[in-house]
């Protein structure tokens, strides 16, 4: 939700000629809510980057210099192969189609639909950081011929986008194999990667930075008239669980009437959340805020008394990571009152800075938000421990450390802080 942190880090790393050069290859670069990307792409010390991108968008959010967009080349008509090519096209409806199928000559033996291979081998980067697993499967067949050490990193949803799709799987095993190492957010991510057929020994932890230098912290205690704030900051679409913080508000709302909840963001469940506000007679309770910038959202987080992110499972089989927003929250002093859901439980500890109910379950999360709001006590001590363990777990330079001690692992080099990476993920920390 918060745009990311405008001012790039200073450092005393070597000069740029001296440094590694990672290449960072996205799809979009970038799109509003990929303000997590932007700090690892521009928060990088001992490496130096270079943006390869299919589009590019919303510059004046994310300003980067060199920024190349790729440029997408004109499938190779072929000719012959008349019976093969009217197989895949009309009767597999798979086009276009898997394998070259027509004589369009050796060099276009393989078509690649974009120059990525000539501008490995034009900027000879050491090592490439493909974002989000589906490109990584997308643009395989480039990353095989330009043979540059690659690493991918997934973020949630790309963990089963176009799992069980024709050929998608076969793809995916085959980047798994080929990639140094493969990053996720969480450690549940991680497990859901395993479970994919990622080698344990190739998985990473690798956490998203935060820099809460420009977080204020504010001890929360209880509103003398009231007026409670509960905040929600996230994108509008059914895995941040809207619904059920709607079907919780009233149990709450007898107790607390002049309650408000202020909801952040945008999304297409936007229209569908504002209908279900006025069919529950909540508009005097339930704010929805759209799009804030960080200083807005900080206003916003300055002014409540406790953050809500019951996240649920989809039936796409999408969950979630660590929610950044949630964690900037933390860092301000806000309890959480969450689900057991994916990454959540591995920055939320139950009990000493937030409670975590089950999924979809409307009467727990109400009796949740009644048990913390009713105790100023509780309420205070898990708002110091909420932004203690926030700083302490998610800091932006540990992470930014991590993320460069991974580039050096898919070089074949040690790292040079010790792998965060749970024990169980085979993690390395001697030279490849």
């Amino acid at each position: 939700m918060a745009d990311p942190d405008p001012q790039p880090r200073t450092t005393a790393a070597a000069p740029d000629g001296e440094r590694p050069l990672v290449a960072s290859l996205c799809g979009t670069y970038l799109k509003k809510e990929m303000q997590s990307l932007y700090r690892q792409i521009a928060g990088l010390k001992e490496h130096r980057n270079i943006v390869f991108a299919e589009k590019v968008a919303n510059l004046e959010m994310f300003p980067f210099e060199p920024l190349v967009r790729m440029k997408k080349r004109t499938r190779p008509r072929p000719r012959g192969n008349f019976l093969l090519r009217f197989w895949y096209k009309h009767v597999r409806k798979q086009w276009p189609p898997p394998r070259p199928v027509g004589s369009v000559g050796r060099e276009n033996a393989y078509y690649h639909p974009y120059d990525l291979v000539d501008l490995l081998a034009k900027h000879r980067p050491d090592v490439v950081h493909c974002y989000y697993g589906h490109k990584a499967v997308k643009y395989l067949w480039m990353l095989q011929a330009a043979d540059i050490p690659f690493v991918i990193s997934f973020h949630g949803v790309d963990v089963v986008k176009f799992v069980g799709e024709e050929g998608y799987d076969e793809k995916l095993a085959i980047a798994f194999r080929d990639a140094a190492l493969v990053m996720a957010r969480s450690e549940s991510l991680l497990e859901r990667l395993a479970d994919l057929g990622c080698p344990r020994e190739k998985l990473r932890i690798n956490r998203t930075p935060i820099p809460f230098d420009n977080i204020e912290f504010r001890e929360r205690s209880a509103p003398a008239d009231g007026r409670w704030v509960l905040v929600q900051a996230c994108r509008l679409i059914p895995k941040k669980g809207i619904f059920t913080v709607l079907d919780a508000l009233p149990k709450v709302l007898q107790r607390w009437p002049r309650l408000k909840y202020k909801l952040a963001g945008i999304g297409p469940s936007r229209d569908e959340i504002a209908e279900a506000v006025r069919v529950r007679g909540l508009s005097e309770n339930v704010e929805l805020l759209g799009w804030l910038d960080q200083s807005q959202l900080q206003a916003v987080y300055h002014e409540g008394h406790l953050f809500l992110h019951p996240s649920q499972l989809t039936q796409e089989n999408d969950q979630e990571g660590v929610p950044n927003s949630m964690l900037e929250a933390m860092a301000a002093g806000l309890p959480v009152v969450a689900t057991l859901h994916g990454g959540i439980p591995e920055a939320v500890t139950s009990g000493h800075d937030g409670l975590l109910v089950p999924e979809r379950s409307p009467d727990e999360l109400g009796e949740a938000l009644i048990d913390l709001l009713g105790d100023p006590a509780k309420l205070a001590e898990f708002s110091r421990n909420a932004a203690a363990s926030a700083r302490e777990r998610f800091g932006f330079d540990s992470q930014i450390r991590n993320l460069e001690d991974i580039y050096r692992e898919a070089r074949g080099l040690e790292r040079v802080a010790p792998d965060p990476t749970p024990e169980g993920y085979g993690a390395r920390v001697a030279a490849l």
